[in-house]
């Protein structure tokens, strides 16, 4: 599972309990989702963790995952391959909800509050679980980084390279998996689809 940092590490094998202990507490842990400062997922995640086994808490603790997904950006001609959180300020916690245990989530510097109704954390549900894993899982094993390409079919672009420089039109079609656009431009009076890669058209 693809997350930034090293956010797969769970903290309850740091945990010295009987195998007995660890099967019960296992069972018990839920999933929550902790609102947190936006731009600082990693720093916030990794300060709880220190703060965990600082505290001995590790065998109430499972997984403190940021999901992220790869895509690729172009800037200035060139491809780079970047890390994407799938939920900007948001950090996913599974473990043993407690005094000590919310008590160390909550006073952990960059933690908002648990989610949940009327003040209260409250368990993702199980289908939650699953979607939240399934996309990240399907994110991580997909053959390429998808494209970043902030345009959508209909859009007026501008061609800014090559051979049909200067013309404009609406985009007729989006090829993500490859970075290709087709904008359809006015030629001898006729509208034809002319084939750019994305970072070659900007909106006029």
């Amino acid at each position: 599972m693809a997350v930034d940092g090293k956010a797969t590490e769970g903290v309850a094998g740091g945990a010295s309990s009987s195998s007995s202990e660890v099967a019960s507490t296992e069972n018990a842990m839920h999933w929550y989702v902790l609102k947190i400062t936006s731009n600082r997922e990693k720093s916030i995640r990794d300060n709880l963790l220190r703060r965990i086994r600082q505290e001995g808490l590790e065998q109430f603790f499972g997984e403190i995952l940021i999901p992220t997904e790869k895509v690729v950006e172009n800037k200035n001609g060139k491809k780079k391959v970047v890390e994407h959180k799938l939920y900007p300020g948001y950090l996913m916690v599974q473990m043993i909800l407690n005094d000590d245990t919310w008590y160390i989530v909550r006073t952990t510097g960059g933690v908002g509050d648990f989610t949940g109704s009327a003040g209260k954390p409250t368990p993702m549900q199980d289908h939650e679980i699953a979607r939240m894993l399934q996309k990240q899982e399907q994110k991580q094993e997909s053959a390429a980084p998808a494209m970043k390409i902030e345009f959508a079919v209909g859009d007026i672009v501008k061609i800014k390279e090559g051979t049909f420089e200067g013309f404009e039109g609406p985009i007729d079609s989006i090829d993500e998996a490859n970075g290709k656009i087709n904008v359809l431009v006015e030629i001898f009076g006729r509208s034809t689809p002319v084939e750019l890669e994305y970072w070659q058209a900007e909106r006029p």
